[in-house]
């Protein structure tokens, strides 16, 4: 069951584990949002009413699963229209009040742009008679841009359709339909920042090892110094030959982590050859998460167990 679970998340989340950067973590957010908004031309009363474009303010609370997130928000809409109706609330000025509760996905939720789309429904209140008393159901769709400024801070800018069913007048109905071009802020709570990355455990020449980021096959520039201090070493013994050995931690599909810890011994490997090391003297393992570091439960994510054993003998 854990592999079926695994491997179905792990397709669903591909494009967010293609640019990880493991610094967002699931939590509840709010946030405020502001922009324009643009009424498509109407017929109220039998009077063309074309509004001019107008201001949107609102604000939402919700949970971001990392991917799929869910929201409520309330959203506060007003655009001049210039039409007399006769002390009615619609005359000069058209507001309109919705609440939502959206359902939206985040294309790329732990890295820095992400992109999103989404859809809510709910209830409209809009400007009728005499006042905002005309109750409607209220449907929009969303498309958007993110960018993670920090595990707590995000920004957005989106485009929006709003809909609702037809609103009355005097018991006439007119067609509502609204874009909406809105900017927010939002704030998470209890996401902290990565942990810093650990120091390298002390091993005994000539065995070496070297860590990795999650998801992350490449190497840093102290994975690189310890290479190279493996490849002095061997070119010292002379006559020998070294083992790269792959690990993960628990976190993903056991497949994938096994074709992962393959790419980070291989990178390795790669790496000391350049640094003057016969490739055929070159032996390349992948463990997957099957020989932890740090023993730990599933789908764990512990920096020690994300590294390459580099052993010369």
């Amino acid at each position: 069951m854990k592999k079926v679970l695994l491997a179905a998340a792990a397709v669903i989340a591909l494009p967010a584990i293609a640019e990880a950067q493991d610094v967002q973590s699931p939590g509840v957010y709010f946030g405020v949002e502001g922009g324009l908004n643009w009424m498509f031309n109407t017929t109220i009363l039998g009077q063309n009413v074309s509004p001019q474009t107008g201001w949107a303010l609102g604000g939402k609370f919700g949970y971001d699963f990392l991917g799929p997130r869910i929201e409520v928000e309330g959203l506060y809409r007003q655009n001049v229209n210039s039409n007399n109706f006769g002390n009615r609330a619609i005359t000069g000025q058209i507001s309109q009040v919705t609440a939502m509760a959206n359902l939206l996905y985040d294309f790329n939720a732990f890295g820095a742009f992400v992109p999103y789309i989404g859809a809510g429904v709910g209830a409209g209140f809009i400007d009728s008679d005499f006042n905002i008393s005309s109750v409607t159901f209220a449907y929009q769709g969303i498309i958007g841009v993110g960018y993670n400024w920090s595990p707590n801070l995000r920004f957005n800018l989106e485009g929006r359709y709003i809909g609702t069913t037809n609103p009355q007048v005097a018991g006439t109905t007119w067609n509502n339909n609204d874009i909406a071009l809105l900017a927010s802020v939002q704030l998470k709570f209890g996401s902290t920042p990565p942990p810093p990355p650990p120091p390298p455990p002390v091993v005994t020449p000539p065995s070496f090892m070297v860590f990795f980021d999650w998801d992350r096959s490449n190497l840093s520039q102290q994975a690189l110094a310890t290479i190279q201090q493996a490849a002095n070493a061997f070119k010292a013994k002379g006559n020998a030959r070294i083992t790269a050995t792959g690990h993960t931690d628990t976190s993903g599909p056991e497949s994938y982590n096994m074709a992962l810890s393959l790419r980070r011994a291989n990178a390795v490997k790669d790496a000391l050859v350049r640094d003057g090391v016969p490739a055929q003297a070159i032996t390349v393992i992948g463990k997957g998460e099957s020989q932890l570091l740090v023993p730990t439960g599933d789908n764990v994510r512990e920096p020690q167990n994300r590294r390459v054993e580099i052993v010369i003998q």
